[in-house]
């Protein structure tokens, strides 16, 4: 039973769209009435409020970095063991992708990402944070970065910490990440995808 408590806050903890909140905080457009339909920092950067995308960077990372590591440091008070940590790494970013709050239109998961890996490890999270500058520096294209940085997630965290469990979750948080951006793999394929710092 607690685990189940523990993963349904992290659940709900992710199902926080920040893209969404912040936007209408500050008086802007709904992230999914526009762009490209995505509640996340690249489509709100499109209303030309880098102050809004900046924070739902910031928010939709922090999600995912507290989801980790509030589990890590509780589970021993609740007699858990470490795989909570994995769990509610699964739990807040599937929240992201699918949020209760949001009739479960979510966004695509590269911010919460990024805060869960680093909960994970901070090497980790850093080896794939420079990835995806290093990709969208030279390509200026967000979701080429994203997909890169999907494919080498995994394989960091192998390298850093072995291949079990941890490279397994991270595997899986990937795949995921990929899964929602099939849409971008065909625009990309197609030359149609949009840079970064696109308008509307």
């Amino acid at each position: 039973m607690t685990t189940l408590l523990f993963i349904a806050a992290a659940y709900l903890l992710g199902s926080l769209s920040f893209a969404v909140i912040v936007s209408r905080a500050m008086g802007l457009p709904d992230p999914r009435s526009f762009g490209s339909g995505n509640p996340g920092a690249t489509n709100v950067l499109r209303t030309g409020r880098k102050t809004a995308a900046v924070l739902t960077l910031l928010g939709d990372a922090l999600k995912g970095w507290v989801a980790v590591v509030l589990a890590r440091m509780l589970a021993p008070q609740f007699g858990l063991g470490e795989d909570i940590a994995l769990l509610c790494a699964l739990a807040v970013f599937s929240g992201h992708l699918f949020p209760v709050f949001f009739r479960f239109r979510g966004g695509k998961g590269v911010a919460t990402a990024l805060g869960v890996l680093i909960g994970l490890n901070p090497w980790l999270g850093l080896a794939c944070l420079a990835t995806w500058l290093f990709m969208a520096g030279v390509f200026r294209i967000s979701s080429l970065a994203a997909l890169t940085t999907a494919v080498l997630a995994p394989v960091y965290a192998g390298l850093l910490m072995g291949w079990g469990d941890v490279a397994m979750t991270v595997l899986v948080i990937a795949l995921l990440l990929v899964y929602r951006h099939k849409s971008n793999l065909v625009k990309l394929m197609t030359g149609r995808e949009a840079r970064i710092g696109a308008g509307k």
